[in-house]
């Protein structure tokens, strides 16, 4: 392997900061320069990023394990390897990679490990390819390894038009699964053109609407929002069926303990696990086993990006790109991405 010294040449970054509970016209535009790239280190040259549920959480304090403010959001991007470190492979500058950061991406410029690119192929567009890095390796990692979905059965996704959900919808017809899936009526053509069977999540009989679509039941539901109707999810399986929760959505304007809402969902789907009635119940978590072996998690997410990334470039998934702006509008953006009128994920970019 070729390795290199860090290089000598300063980056200049410019990021966008959190300073706290704010509202997204709060978002602060900073500069400053990068300090060298360390061992086994690179710098990336940020070409798309995006705005997750999880930075609007963090916004508002709320996300379950988010640092203390002020901080740079950004839960993954799209780069090219600009500089490398010492004992680093000097081959990767000038490639372009994919990299699931948690907080950090919304920035020019960022410092990543070396070990924790994952390739995008040249004839993927950056900006496609964001809109699947988290939320493409959520969707196939909850259908395919949590769910284990089988062609022939019946799914309900709910917020079918979000970034995870429209690419969950996607993956999931490929691979023969008939879906059911929830949102505003204003996205229902748009689902329809994908294969689903759109209901709409705002009629207060949304869940017997359900039950008249699929009366003996669902083989999975896959639900980000929590709170009270996670019950109403839990009773649209059929025998041997999976619930997938994976976010609480529900309880992001709560006051309080951001944790609180997690755990008692951990506890009542672990309770529901204990019924002997054949159904299960999971929590989905991207980290799970990151902290156990490192190296492990990153293969298998490797491993499942490159399969997402596969469907892209073939042309079997369609990235669903709500809109872009630049970094010096990230404001706006995420003013956008909470609007809940959007489809698919709202993405920045350098500028425009």
């Amino acid at each position: 392997m070729d390795t290199t010294t860090a290089t000598t040449t300063t980056t200049t970054t410019t990021q966008v900061v959190l300073p706290g509970k704010v509202e997204p016209d709060g978002l602060e535009l900073q500069t400053h320069d990068l300090s060298a790239p360390g061992k086994g280190q690179v710098v990336l040259r940020m070409e798309a990023t995006g705005i997750c549920f999880a930075e609007q959480q963090m916004r508002r304090g709320k996300y379950y394990d988010q640092p203390p403010f002020p901080f740079v959001p950004g839960y993954d991007l799209v780069g090219i390897v600009t500089a490398v470190g010492p004992e680093t492979d000097a081959a990767l500058v000038g490639r372009r990679f994919a990299a699931i950061t948690k907080i950090g991406a919304w920035a020019s410029h960022l410092i990543i490990d070396a070990a924790d690119l994952m390739p995008v192929p040249d004839e993927v567009d950056p900006a496609a390819a964001e809109t699947v890095i988290v939320n493409g390796v959520t969707a196939w990692q909850m259908l395919h390894r949590t769910a284990k979905a089988r062609t022939g059965q019946t799914i309900v996704v709910l917020g079918a038009n979000g970034g995870v959900g429209s690419t969950l919808v996607q993956l999931a017809v490929h691979a023969g699964v008939t879906v059911i899936g929830t949102a505003s009526p204003r996205h229902h053509d748009t689902l329809r053109g994908l294969g689903v069977t759109p209901v709409d999540y705002r009629d207060p009989d949304m869940y017997a609407r359900i039950r008249e679509l699929a009366p003996d039941g669902v083989d999975a539901v896959f639900d980000h929002v929590g709170g009270p109707a996670i019950e109403d999810s839990w009773q649209l399986l059929r025998r041997g069926g999976t619930l997938v929760s994976y976010g609480t959505a529900a309880s992001k304007d709560e006051e309080g303990n951001s944790q609180l809402p997690v755990l008692k969902l951990f506890a009542l789907l672990n309770a529901w696990n204990t019924l002997p009635n054949g159904k299960k119940a999971h929590f989905y978590n991207l980290w799970a086993g990151k902290r156990r072996c490192r190296k492990t998690w990153q293969q298998r997410m490797t491993e499942d990006l490159t399969q997402v990334l596969r469907l892209v470039a073939d042309g079997t998934l369609t990235p669903q790109i709500a809109a872009k702006f630049a970094l010096t509008d990230t404001a706006e953006a995420l003013r956008l991405a909470e609007s809940r009128t959007v489809a698919g994920k709202v993405i920045i970019v350098p500028e425009i």
